[in-house]
Parts: C-alpha cells; sequence; structure tokens
C-alpha cells in the first residue's frame, strides 16, 4: 500500500531533528505524533518555531518517546511503499529518529512523492516523455499549492495524497490505467 510521511523539525541545520511525524495510507487512515526529544538532541531554531507552531514546551508536555514512534513507524509501515515530498529532508529525520531508538537508520526508506505521481502520468499517456510528465505534475502541484502552508505534518502528508489521487483521477479521465 502507498504511504505518504511528513516530518516537521527543530530546524535546517545538520543537527536538526524530528519534532513530528505523521502518516497517511492511500486508503485514508493517518496517524500524527509529537515526538519527544531525547536528551542529545539540542538544535533549536526560533524560526522554525514560528514555522510549524510546535514549542519546545508541547513537546515536552505531549510528545512521544521517540522509541515508541520508531517502533509504531517499523510495525505500521514495513512493508509499504513510503513516499514523501522531500526524501532528502524527511529520510533525514527519519534517519535521525530512528537512530535516536537504537534502531537501523535505513529500516525504512522514503521515495519522493513527484515520482510516483509522474508514473501516474505516464500510465495515462504512454507516448509522454519523462520531462512532459515532470512539467505535469509540476503543475499539479503549483495548482494545488495552499495560500498558507499549514507547515504541519499531517495536513502535508494529507496534501501528498490529495496530489497523488488527482493524478490517478487524470490517468482516469485520459484513458490510462492508473498507477
Amino acid at each position: 500500500m502507498i504511504v505518504f510521511i511528513d516530518f516537521e523539525a527543530s530546524s535546517l541545520a545538520k543537527d536538526s531533528y524530528p519534532v513530528e511525524v505523521a502518516w497517511v495510507f492511500e486508503d485514508g487512515r493517518s496517524q500524527t505524533r509529537l515526538i519527544k526529544p531525547i536528551s542529545s538532541w539540542n538544535d533549536w531554531s526560533e524560526e522554525a518555531e514560528r514555522v510549524h507552531g510546535i514549542s519546545r514546551e508541547m513537546l515536552a508536555a505531549a510528545g512521544v518517546p521517540v522509541d515508541v514512534v520508531a517502533n509504531e513507524m517499523l510495525r505500521d509501515l514495513s512493508g509499504h511503499d513510503l513516499y514523501a515530498s522531500s526524501p532528502s529532508w524527511d529520510g533525514k529525520w527519519l534517519s535521525v529518529l530512528l537512530r535516536g531508538a537504537g534502531l537501523p537508520r535505513h529500516a525504512l526508506r522514503l521515495g519522493k512523492s513527484d515520482d510516483l505521481f509522474a508514473a501516474a502520468v505516464r500510465s495515462a499517456l504512454v507516448d509522454v516523455s519523462e520531462d512532459d510528465a515532470k512539467a505535469i505534475v509540476h503543475r499539479l502541484i503549483e495548482t494545488t499549492e495552499p495560500k498558507s502552508p499549514a507547515h504541519r505534518a499531517l495536513p502535508d502528508a494529507l496534501l501528498e495524497l490529495e496530489r497523488w489521487t488527482l493524478a490517478r483521477q487524470m490517468t482516469r479521465t485520459l484513458g490510462g490505467g492508473g498507477a
């Protein structure tokens, strides 16, 4: 099953760590967790906090321990096809989370959502070039970009599901098989 994942983080610095994760299955089932930082995670950006609205106090009060979140993700997501809008960043934070729980950093792997969307377009338009499929996906993303992005993990993961659904609807409209 396809699953879209998104993280929010302490910053965009090298030592950043995940503060929130959400995942949504293609059937709409979803989960979101605030993540209680472990003691060695010290990085913090006030600017990142302003963007996502998650404070250190929120994490201390409502955050779920790293090992609990990581093990829940392994249990629920292993064996599924995982995608993120930015797998380089989200994959970094997934790796930090897994390592923080003492698990192998590549226990879960992320693909790029845009590649999945492009595959749906290519299945509808047999003769479409890779570049043209990417251009169609770029327009799809532009037209679905919220005026005021949520910058929270669950709304961002749900947006990826919406985009994939639209790409698949396009394949049905154009007579393709639907990826």
